[in-house]
């Protein structure tokens, strides 16, 4: 092991699935948790060493946080960057870097800080009354897109506007945050790269993978992606490209659009660990969350060795509005490759990410047929 013998402690803001999937890796290096969570019992906060029961938001809190961590970081991108930039000023490393989470938690500043560094998007424009709105419809056509600059995900945020009767109830919907506008691109697929850096500045990235979105929430992630080699290296680029315009280290999840014409553009960046990366944890010998949790800490990044010609990855999303409880789990697990995460979640809600189910196998299409099948299987 690389790091500081006296330095053991990591702080994260955040305690829902990807801080317990980031947990459970930092336990296996010999690292304690503590987590910063709004839920008491949270799906980290349940494995975790310790949680404080506060906002992502709220200053004190953090601050706390960080008197009992050696080491920092995030999993959610409402987190206060403010403070968090505090905390490294103050000499504590905080990694993704506190400047690169504020200008990512804006989603119109992160489509202008890509333009700036020549990184190819979807045309886009503040919008600022309905007015502002009309205008974009007559200069990008119907339909385009109608989004939150904060706080979205998930689909929650994003509004398609169809037509000029449709742009009163997007601003209704959509009325919590100051809105910008961006046009509606067509394209082939959509695909992700999960790529980590560490102090020494020494970039890895998983290979290439093809999400597939229901609703606007990822449902199923094929790795590698079915895609030519051209494009996987042109993606490949663009990740690199990314990341030598963001500051910071640890692990970030860059969304893109193969267009129709056989373009690459980037759709959003997450500064953080990924949904499309999941699979990871069974597929390489090392997941997205152990090269976050070594790049956070100082330790160098693992060369990354798939364990399996192809894994999916289906997400188990909720049905209803309940308590959760998590049935056929065995049942799904007894088609052999196939591995099921449960995230403790409480309370089961529709089209929340409850869970995730991972199929490796030698074949995509037998990866992906096997891992609906699992799906089917469990109920929560």
């Amino acid at each position: 092991m690389d790091q500081k013998k006296n330095k053991k402690i990591i702080g994260i803001v955040g305690g829902g699935q990807l801080g317990r999937m980031l947990t459970q890796a930092g336990h296996k290096l010999g690292f304690k948790i503590i987590v910063l969570d709004p839920t008491p019992n949270s799906p980290a906060g349940q494995i975790a060493d310790r949680q404080i029961v506060g906002d992502f938001k709220d200053r004190e809190k953090i601050l706390e946080l960080a008197s009992v961590s050696d080491f920092m970081t995030f999993e959610i991108e409402s987190a206060d960057n403010e403070t968090l930039q505090k905390i490294k000023d103050s000499g504590m490393p905080v990694n993704p870097n506190p400047e690169t989470l504020r200008i990512i938690k804006d989603k119109f500043k992160q489509k202008a800080f890509l333009q700036e560094h020549n990184i190819p998007v979807a045309p886009f424009a503040l919008v600022g009354s309905m007015d502002d709105a009309l205008k974009q419809g007559e200069i990008f056509s119907y339909p385009y897109l109608l989004k939150a600059r904060f706080d979205a995900y998930d689909g929650r945020g994003n509004c398609v506007v169809n037509s000029k009767k449709e742009i009163e109830s997007a601003f209704q919907k959509l009325s919590q945050s100051p809105l910008y506008a961006e046009k509606f691109i067509k394209f082939k697929k959509e695909l992700a790269v999960v790529s980590a850096r560490d102090v020494y500045g020494r970039i890895v990235s998983f290979p290439v993978v093809e999400t597939i979105h229901k609703n606007n929430i990822c449902h199923i992630v094929k790795s590698p992606a079915p895609i030519e080699k051209e494009t996987r290296e042109k993606a490949e680029g663009m990740a690199n490209k990314v990341l030598d315009a963001l500051r910071g280290v640890g692990v970030f999840g860059i969304e893109m659009f193969l267009t129709t014409d056989g373009e690459i553009l980037v759709n959003e960046i997450a500064p953080r660990v990924h949904n499309s990366g999941h699979h990871t944890i069974e597929a390489f010998n090392a997941s997205q969350f152990e090269q976050h949790i070594r790049a956070i800490t100082g330790m160098h990044l693992l060369d990354l060795e798939p364990l399996s010609k192809h894994a999916v990855m289906i997400n188990i999303l909720g049905e209803r509005e309940s308590e959760a409880e998590p049935k056929g789990i065995e049942e799904a697990e007894s088609l052999g490759y196939t591995k099921a995460h449960i995230y403790g979640k409480v309370k089961t809600k529709v089209e929340r990410k409850m869970g995730h189910i991972t199929v490796l196998s030698d074949n995509l299409d037998e990866a992906e047929a096997k891992a609906v099948e699992a799906r089917k299987k469990i109920s929560i």
